[in-house]
């Protein structure tokens, strides 16, 4: 019988075993760190100077130190470092990011669905506060070239000044996601429209009406759909 178990790779008890409850402490730390799998983070190439107990990662390409060889591998800190290696359908949380990923047998996606040869169709959401000056603002978010726009939602978070109300839009359609929003601290806005395909790379703007801004934060949320070959 094989000594450990075929998927998670936990190590089992041999019969006539002495210290057992090693062994069996030892498959407990492991089915821990796979169970309700959430990371920190995806980006790190060596290990975390002081990491905790229980701290999770996926290991990044390139991976040095402690890590080296591990790439795509779940680091876990208990006293030292143990890794798990993720299986064709594995999910797992990253914090870092409030993302959730696949593991296709190769690598990490963030795909709602994908092709065996990577193709990829998937639903991202990202957001950037932008402080108010002058006419308008844009926005460093791009609806990307050939994504499809759902939605860009909006937040007055600290309170506008010199216009009187604003609009959430992109070039030409200044107010495409919403006009009139109130400049009110809190006030907000979910500017929905029908799924559009963008074919450039489009950045947000923010415009005053009523004046310039002189002042003031808000936030801004796209969603979009996202391909790739």
């Amino acid at each position: 019988m094989s000594e450990t178990t075929p998927l998670l790779a936990l190590p089992l008890l041999a019969a006539a075993q002495a210290q057992k409850h090693v062994t069996h402490n030892e498959a407990l730390v492991l089915l821990d760190a796979a169970t309700q799998l959430a990371v920190l983070d995806r980006t790190r190439a060596a290990p975390p100077a002081t990491p905790l107990p229980g701290d999770r990662h996926i290991v990044a390409a390139g991976a040095s130190g402690a890590w080296a060889g591990r790439a795509g591998d779940i680091a876990l800190y208990d006293s030292g470092w143990r890794f798990l290696t993720p299986r064709a359908g594995w999910r797992a949380y990253v914090a870092g990011e409030a993302r959730s990923l696949l593991f296709d047998g190769v690598a990490w996606r963030e795909a709602l669905a994908f092709t065996p040869s990577g193709a990829t169709a998937t639903l991202r959401t990202v957001e950037e506060e932008v402080n108010l000056a002058g006419a308008f603002v844009a926005s460093t978010l791009l609806v990307p070239n050939r994504a499809i726009c759902l939605a860009v939602a909006s937040r007055t978070v600290t309170a506008v000044t010199g216009a009187t109300s604003y609009e959430v839009g992109i070039s030409g359609e200044t107010s495409k996601f919403g006009g009139l929003l109130s400049i009110a601290a809190g006030a907000s806005n979910i500017g929905v429209i029908g799924p559009q395909a963008f074919y450039a790379d489009t950045p947000l703007r923010v415009t005053a009406v009523g004046g310039s801004f002189t002042g003031g934060r808000v936030r801004l949320v796209l969603s979009f759909l996202a391909f790739t070959l």
